[in-house]
């Protein structure tokens, strides 16, 4: 295909839709995301809310969807029935139902040949019938549904994300989950969050033991493209599920919720010292943090000393 230049003057007249939000303010349209975090903490129900919320014109933590979007869920790994079982329990928690067709989901257990390969050629010419409808694209996860190559290569990320901005050209958005590795970070090259407008994080919060009953983390928004401020700040998460099979999320600032850390820990005898280290804040922080708690008369006892 041949290349196509334009004048600046031809450029600036064009009449280019400006980009709306699928789910306001991290997720736009024409727009590419990634989420990632260790297993086990909650990324895929984070990704299958937030793509529901789309699907659905609903909210999730606060975010809202202005209106309902088509989305195609790509799972690469769940059985099945742990997914129906997902879904399920999203729709009994989320105000806003989808209309049925508004999500449309490819999973392992349901194809007779497998997912295709999001870093061939060939995967993403399979793909094409799904992806043509949808205005969001989830790819639950790199690691299962782009295969080829070596994860820790740059260059073998090069034909994902030709087919991403493809996608994006197209006025799609897609949201890519991924694992984090054993520092924290995303795992492998760091060159997929080049064309990226949204990286999220979900890390376990410190000081904090694991909670059987649900999902507890810390969202930090690493990249923020075209949002800042409040919005742009870190967040503590948490997801329980109810006996009736239902799903609550709650949340709050992170700035707060450590704030409750330090608050908690000094009534356990801990010193602002102390509770500084075990919480990875500067002392500093945890010295103010006491004094707000004294004048708020939440210690029960003050900590110890210096």
């Amino acid at each position: 295909m041949a290349l196509k230049s334009i004048s600046l003057g031809d450029f600036l007249g064009l009449n280019i839709p400006p980009r709306t939000m699928l789910l306001a303010p991290w997720l736009p349209t024409s727009g590419l995301a990634m989420v990632y975090a260790p297993r086990g903490i909650g990324k895929t129900w984070f990704a299958m809310y937030a793509g529901y919320a789309v699907a659905a014109g609903g909210s999730f933590l606060g975010w809202e969807a202005p209106s309902p979007a088509p989305v195609l869920y790509l799972d690469g790994e769940m059985p099945a029935i742990a997914l129906q079982e997902r879904f399920a329990s999203i729709i009994q928690s989320t105000e806003h139902e989808a209309a049925p067709e508004a999500l449309q989901l490819l999973t392992p257990d349901l194809q007779p040949r497998g997912m295709p390969d999001l870093s061939t050629v060939e995967g993403q010419t399979a793909l094409e019938p799904f992806t043509d409808p949808a205005k969001l694209i989830v790819v639950d996860n790199i690691a299962t549904l782009c295969r080829t190559g070596k994860e820790n290569e740059g260059e073998s990320w090069l034909m994902v994300q030709e087919w991403a901005l493809r996608m994006r050209a197209q006025g799609k958005t897609v949201l890519f989950v991924h694992h984090a590795g054993k520092g924290g970070q995303q795992r492998g090259t760091s060159r997929r969050e080049d064309v990226l407008d949204t990286v999220i994080a979900l890390r376990y919060p410190k000081g904090e033991d694991d909670d059987a009953q649900g999902a507890k983390f810390e969202l930090h928004f690493e990249k923020n493209r075209g949002f800042y401020g409040d919005d742009a700040k870190g967040r503590e998460i948490e997801l329980v599920s109810s006996p009736s099979g239902g799903t609550t999320w709650s949340w709050l600032p992170l700035q707060e919720s450590t704030y409750q850390r330090v608050v908690d820990l000094l009534n356990e005898g801990l010193s602002p010292t102390e509770a500084a280290r075990e919480l990875d804040i500067h002392k500093s922080t945890a010295t103010r943090y006491r004094k707000r708690a004294e004048r708020e008369g939440l210690l029960a006892k003050k900590g110890g000393g210096e």
